[in-house]
């Protein structure tokens, strides 16, 4: 039974369809950055993961748990001392990251992972704060880390997994720990890829800085859809799960 879509109570400008269009365009033009930069350095995504050594691939929960937990606070932290860069800056910081990470192969690459998830959680913060949110407010914190429950920038379906739109979260101290576990399994296949993809050995640095460029346009991306979304939905007095709704009609209806 489909969901019926109410009317805004308050009008958009520009008009609510326009504007989920727009964040629909979004992510159809996001799904395709990994995999090009993939089959430009002439990978596949598909058995990335078992490029990697047993052991990494059994410690990689581990791994990104740790990341997403120094992450969490390190990027609040840097964002009240260092001002924002813009969005290719970001991009470009993290290339430099992957770039590090890549001329090391795994061991390099594992220790970059921190450092990247940190460039990238504080690029989703800023990104909620240009929307209209507090940063500092437990509610948002929940949702910057959403966005990384959403499937990498290697998955190969253009609708692979919209979940992390309507995932509800809440960070207090005393849950923030639990609420990084729910969202690290996920992650830690995503960045499982991204791992193994640095570890190529022909390009070492070059494959790198590509894999870190597309997965912090990916995520970039990500959160200018969740978070315009949640403003898109304040601004208009309309129910977010309706307007997630016509936003994943709008995806697959461009992408039947």
């Amino acid at each position: 039974m489909s969901q019926t879509v109410l009317p805004p109570v308050r009008p958009a400008d520009p008009p609510l369809e326009t504007q989920i269009k727009h964040l629909a365009a979004r992510y159809r033009n996001s799904r395709g950055i990994g995999l090009k930069v993939l089959n430009a350095l002439g990978a596949q995504a598909e058995g990335l993961l078992e490029r990697l050594p047993k052991g990494a691939r059994d410690g990689l929960d581990g791994a990104t748990i740790k990341a997403l937990e120094f992450s969490f606070t390190a990027a609040a932290k840097t964002r009240a001392n260092v001002p924002d860069s813009g969005q290719w800056m970001t991009r470009a910081l993290t290339m430099g990251t992957g770039a590090a990470g890549g001329f090391g192969g795994l061991p390099s690459a594992l220790a970059e992972l921190p450092v990247t998830t940190t460039v990238i959680l504080r690029a989703i913060q800023t990104i909620a704060e240009e929307n209209g949110f507090d940063t500092t407010h437990p509610d948002t914190r929940a949702e910057c880390l959403q966005v990384f429950a959403s499937a990498g920038p290697l998955a190969e379906d253009d609708s692979t997994d919209l979940n992390f739109l309507t995932l509800r979260l809440s960070v207090t101290g005393a849950t923030l720990h639990g609420v990084i576990k729910q969202i690290a399994p996920k992650l830690a296949m995503v960045m499982g890829q991204k791992l193994a993809a640095q570890t190529i050995p022909v390009l070492g640095a070059v494959t790198g800085a590509a894999i870190n460029y597309s997965f912090t346009s990916y995520y970039q991306e990500m959160a200018q859809i969740s978070f315009g979304l949640r403003r898109l939905a304040e601004e208009t007095g309309t129910d977010r799960a309706a307007l997630v709704e016509m936003f994943r009609k709008e995806v697959s209806q461009k992408s039947g």
